[in-house]
């Protein structure tokens, strides 16, 4: 029967995240500059997630600056005009360049596929529009979004939990708000948590939603959706400051880019509620979907549940 067949499908698909998908994953590779003397340069890549960051990204240097293996001359005028990453958003998603000026200064620079190049001044002055800044980060927060496969399955855990109606709405915003705060609180340095439990209490949290999802009773996850989403919702945001450390971000506009990260993580989590509005617009009329929706929630609580022990146990290694 038709209905078999997608439940087959929906469960293989969430057998293969559980065991391919990396929680947080945005491809990064790095490069590092070091002025040595005026116009100066050691170049090289560190190890990128993927390796073989050398074979997929080919630096273009600005205009009068010449290498000699892992030497830059950009003679008196210094390192001026436009870099720019050929092969970035393909292997990688973005290429973090990082300077290190001869005055002891530093500067990160964030390359994308919408935004492949960067202009640098010969000095660790950075003079990026706002807009320049703006339109990199908001691409990042909806890729890191979109592939953050945790994430994702709370938001659509919330989905099954709440349906869609009104009450939706206000869980949304919950989460949204909470998960805002802590982002802004550990990106700014307010706040500091280690990474394996944050990740931990990301993927327990998950499991939460999909048990309560379950239930037939009124629990109350079920009468206070918009209270649980706001709680684990500060959890999530740790999550996100987490790649968005990662990342970097400018000295100059740090604000902007902060702001825009989040506004592209919120971008990617409405495309995900819009696609799940349609797949349960196109199935809600078939007979079995309930069966579906109970193999589904048993899918991510399975995967969660999965991870939730994996991270306990990377705590204490």
């Amino acid at each position: 029967m038709m209905w078999r067949r997608c439940l087959n499908g929906l469960l293989m698909g969430l057998a293969l995240l559980a065991g391919t998908a990396s929680a947080h994953e945005m491809s990064m590779a790095e490069m590092q500059l070091r002025e040595m003397a005026p116009g100066e340069f050691l170049w090289q890549w560190m190890a990128g997630e993927k390796g073989g960051v050398a074979d997929v990204l080919k630096p273009i240097w600005p205009e009068g600056c010449q290498v000699d293996l892992n030497v830059l001359h950009c003679g008196k005028s210094g390192m001026r005009g436009t870099l720019s990453i050929d092969g970035v958003g393909k292997t990688y998603s973005a290429a973090l360049v990082k300077v290190f000026w001869l005055d002891g200064q530093t500067r990160v620079y964030t390359l994308t596929a919408g935004q492949p190049t960067v202009h640098l001044y010969g000095s660790a002055e950075d003079r990026r529009g706002m807009g320049e800044i703006a339109t990199a980060y908001v691409a990042l927060g909806v890729e890191h979004i979109l592939g953050g496969i945790d994430h994702l399955l709370f938001v659509i855990g919330l989905l099954f939990l709440v349906g869609f109606n009104r009450r939706l709405l206000w869980t949304i915003t919950a989460f949204t708000a909470a998960h805002s705060l802590t982002l802004a609180a550990s990106a700014l340095d307010f706040l500091a948590l280690r990474p394996p439990p944050v990740e931990a209490a990301i993927a327990l949290s998950i499991v939460l939603v999909a048990v309560e999802a379950l239930h037939s009773k009124q629990t109350l996850a079920k009468r206070w959706p918009a209270l649980v989403a706001f709680l684990f919702g500060l959890v999530h945001g740790l999550g996100f400051a987490g790649a968005l450390k990662e990342i970097g971000l400018p000295e100059s506009h740090m604000l902007v880019a902060l702001l825009t990260f989040n506004v592209g993580v919120e971008i990617g989590q409405l495309m995900t509620v819009a696609a799940a509005w349609a797949l349960w617009r196109a199935v809600s009329r078939w007979p079995s979907v309930s069966l579906a929706r109970t193999a589904a929630l048993y899918g991510i609580g399975t995967m969660a549940a999965f991870w939730a022990w994996s991270r306990v146990a990377a705590i204490f290694i």
